[in-house]
């Protein structure tokens, strides 16, 4: 296809180097993944989009059965009276909650809440339930909707209601509460390194942006294309806090009545429009095999030519056999042409084309999304060559995305040097702090970025904090982000 036909094709995608935040909406609305609801803030998800959120939550649900958990459902509406029972948890949640004041036409004798989290409506059940020692740990996870009556929104990356799983655990010691919390933030970490190709910071959120009601909250960071960090991921060790709140009391090995511990972790289709910023590229997406809806779409060249069609079909079969999500597009309507620019636009990791001269020769032509590349394979080593190559463009795509990282983490010396790079290059910036506050919110005011995390993975890089002159305490990554 000529250079002129292809820029024509992609010519409603604004260029990312331009405005990056168009190109994103631009994209996610080319490639049919949503659309706007007629609730401002509220997303459909179309079924290409929903697709790569199964694909997560496959992986998901089967790591958290694998480690012990089991999938449980809490209801949507919460009494006042109940989200009222922990003070610090509902100031930092009610500017964004949704309250339910009638039921059909007559008003309620008391405001219901729609679930922004779950913490208080499943502490209240697990009050309930617990009485022993035996029956720890609860290790329960549910998938839901939740509701965040947000001000600014942009699809998958902020919506008043978004997809997501939160598992809530209880256990009989704090040193098995840390254990649990540290093993799903690994598990995310499995997900978004594994899955969606995403290299991950991991490391303690600072005490001003962990969870409300956390004794401490662990987050994976990611870095976008456009160098601001997205929050991907969090696990929260919440201590004693909910269950000495919600008065959940069990009987311990030496029949005294204690409090257990408490866990809560969770991620959200927002991974999805992390996906998007970190491999998308100007003609749309680019999808990591292992959670594309199509990791290889099947494309007949004159398929009226005898034997084409019958060969792309037996194609098609045999790497479904293997497992691969395949697609065979033997729509008569659309050109050859058409089908490549539609499915590299909509990020399908590879693409087989075949025609009369390439059943002769028993070869097909492959074309990769993530690198452009094309070349020929026999028709015998599909089967073969195609996991072999999933597997390479996986890899290729995290790799590029660690590239784009390193490039974009910068270390600063001093206050002045950090402002101009925040205003100019924008990325990760590692720094020494000091572990004060009131320096962390001013750092903040004064120039939007946030602590993202102290990393479990300490560097000595200074002996004073940049942003103050205080003694440092913590290596931190920094930013502005999403």
């Amino acid at each position: 296809m000529s250079k002129n036909k292809k820029e024509e094709f992609v010519k409603d995608i604004t260029n990312m180097e331009d405005d990056f935040a168009q190109w994103y909406t631009d994209v996610i609305r080319k490639t049919d993944l949503v659309d706007y609801s007629p609730v401002k803030g509220f997303m459909v998800i179309k079924p290409y989009g929903y697709e790569i959120w199964e694909n997560i939550q496959a992986f998901l649900d089967r790591r958290f059965k694998e480690t012990g958990h089991k999938n449980c459902y809490f209801p949507l509406l919460i009494p006042e009276s109940l989200l009222n029972k922990e003070k610090e948890h509902v100031e930092g949640f009610a500017p964004e909650v949704a309250w339910v004041t009638h039921g059909g036409s007559e008003e309620l004798a008391e405001r219901l809440c729609v679930r922004p989290t779950s913490e208080t409506i499943i502490c209240s059940m697990y009050s309930k339930w617990l009485t022993s020692y035996r029956e720890l740990p609860y290790l329960y996870n549910q998938w839901c909707s939740v509701v965040r009556w947000e001000k600014s929104t942009r699809p998958f990356l902020r919506t008043s209601e978004f997809l997501w799983q939160e598992g809530h655990t209880l256990h009989e010691t704090y040193e098995e509460a840390q254990k649990e919390t540290l093993q799903m933030l690994d598990i995310y970490r499995e997900l978004a390194e594994d899955v969606l190709a995403i290299p991950m910071i991991l490391g303690e959120k600072s005490e001003s942006e962990k969870f409300a009601g956390a004794y401490a909250t662990y987050t994976i960071e990611a870095l976008m294309h456009d160098g601001k960090a997205l929050q991907s991921g969090t696990s929260h060790n919440l201590g004693q806090h909910f269950t000495k709140a919600f008065d959940i009391i069990y009987q311990s090995r030496e029949s005294k009545l204690e409090y257990p511990f408490h866990t809560s972790w969770g991620v959200s289709t927002r991974l999805i429009g992390g996906l998007i910023m970190v491999h998308g590229d100007n003609r749309g997406l680019v999808l990591p095999p292992r959670v594309a809806p199509i990791q290889v779409v099947v494309i007949p060249i004159q398929q009226q030519k005898e034997g084409v069609l019958e060969a792309t079909q037996k194609i098609s079969d045999s790497l479904k056999k293997l497992g691969i999500r395949v697609l065979l597009d033997s729509d008569k309507n659309t050109t050859p042409g058409w089908k490549f620019n539609e499915y590299e636009m909509k990020g399908v990791p590879l693409r087989i084309e075949l025609g009369p001269r390439d059943l002769q020769n028993n070869i097909v032509m492959v074309s990769r999304r993530d690198t452009l590349e094309k070349f020929q394979l026999s028709i015998g080593e599909l089967e073969t060559k195609i996991p072999e190559l999933l597997d390479n463009v996986h890899n290729t795509m995290f790799e590029k995305a660690l590239k784009n990282r390193e490039e974009k983490t910068f270390l600063v010396e001093d206050y002045e040097q950090f402002k101009k790079m925040m205003s100019e290059k924008p990325g990760f910036v590692k720094t020494m702090w000091c572990g004060d506050a009131e320096c962390e919110k001013r750092v903040k005011e004064e120039t939007a970025a946030t602590i993202r995390c102290i990393p479990f993975e300490q560097e000595n890089l200074a002996d004073v904090c940049p942003f103050c002159g205080k003694p440092a305490k913590h290596m931190v990554y920094i930013a502005k982000a999403y």
